[in-house]
């Protein structure tokens, strides 16, 4: 076993879960994960943690959804009692397939995510964290030779996280204090209202309320939203390519939109419930391990020089006690680059210009 795998399973269970002894952990295992399964399951017995294993796969999902009458029995209880009873999930991402469920159609998705709702809110309410073996679909949907996006991954992913914290909190400040965010770039004009909302310093632990490892970005939940945001990064949302999507908001609503590639997809996302046509989430990425575009989300939306913005539900940590934020089944990134030209402020004053932060 490669020894990258090992650390990546020791800072997995050590810096971003934060395991301890006795504590109760479901590692749900992707099917090309297996091996950083193996390793995740060694720290864990090292750690006296109790252990649970489950099986994600696209190609099991897929048939399953295809099969099914699209009336799906709301929260199950056998399920949703797993995440209720669990102190840490870890979620180790490894697709043989990226685009494994790409024909399953739209409404039965959003049926059966509707169905879950109360699931994912149980999985979110432990120390859950996603990470992402490398595998060769996942190698061969960024366009690299899987040598090289195994190097990739573990730059990205093997770094030193107290540092990058430290770096970050600088940018939690900025966001905590201000009000107003304003992102201007090649087809983009944005202003968002962060009014008494609390800005995540995602340093890939639960100590910091981050729940994915790599992380490296700030990220917070606007209260309203106006104008217009032009994604020029693709992606794949849904198991379906999208391309050049534009979205124009008013009052904190999606008003309109376009894309050159995927407009069905956006659309099915948009009318997925009420909030998933406001904004969950603004992140700025911060990972200048991540260097390059490789169509996975984990990693391109913490891409330094990077503005992604979730089209959906938000996230708890981001919100002051008792408030209720943006609400949905959906929670779906989209990726914008700030580069040459690129502008972002916050109350008036730049943070960031043509992708490079004031301090860098």
């Amino acid at each position: 076993m490669d020894d990258r795998i090992r650390e990546h399973a020791r800072t997995l269970v050590e810096w971003s879960a934060r395991i301890e002894a006795g504590d109760d952990v479901v590692v749900e295992v992707g099917e090309g994960a297996h091996d950083l399964g193996v390793a995740v399951a060694e720290q864990l017995g090292e750690k006296g943690a109790n252990l649970l294993a489950t099986y994600r796969s696209s190609e099991l999902q897929r048939a399953y959804l295809r099969a099914h009458d699209s009336e799906f029995t709301p929260d199950p209880d056998y399920e949703r009692a797993l995440y209720e009873r669990a102190d840490s999930v870890l979620i180790l991402k490894g697709s043989n397939n990226t685009a494994g469920s790409a024909d399953v159609p739209g409404d039965v998705r959003q049926a059966h995510s509707k169905a879950r709702q109360q699931i994912r809110e149980a999985r979110l309410d432990t120390d859950w964290v996603s990470t992402q073996h490398p595998t060769r679909a996942m190698a061969q949907q960024a366009g690299m030779a899987a040598a090289e996006y195994r190097e990739f991954v573990y730059d990205a992913t093997l770094r030193d996280w107290a540092a990058l914290a430290d770096e970050q909190a600088r940018l939690k400040d900025i966001l905590d204090d201000g009000e107003t965010v304003r992102i201007r770039n090649e087809g983009t004009d944005l202003t968002l209202d962060i009014t008494d909302r609390i800005a995540v310093n995602s340093a890939a632990s639960v100590a910091y309320d981050s729940h994915n490892l790599p992380s490296g970005e700030v990220f917070t939940a606007p209260t309203d939203t106006a104008g217009v945001v032009t994604f020029d990064v693709p992606m794949t949302v849904q198991g379906q390519r999208v391309r050049e999507v534009k979205l124009t908001f008013k009052d904190g609503v999606v008003v309109d939109f376009e894309a050159k590639q995927g407009e069905g997809v956006i659309e099915g996302v948009l009318e997925t419930d009420a909030g998933s046509r406001r904004l969950g989430e603004l992140g700025i990425g911060m990972n200048r391990g991540v260097d390059r575009v490789t169509n996975n989300i984990l990693f391109d939306e913490k891409m330094g020089g990077t503005v992604h913005l979730a089209l959906g539900s938000a996230y708890d940590a981001c919100l002051l006690e008792a408030e209720i934020g943006t609400d949905s089944a959906v929670h779906e990134d989209l990726i914008t680059t700030m580069g040459e030209g690129s502008r972002l402020t916050v109350d008036g004053e730049t943070v960031q210009e043509d992708g490079q932060f004031v301090w860098e």
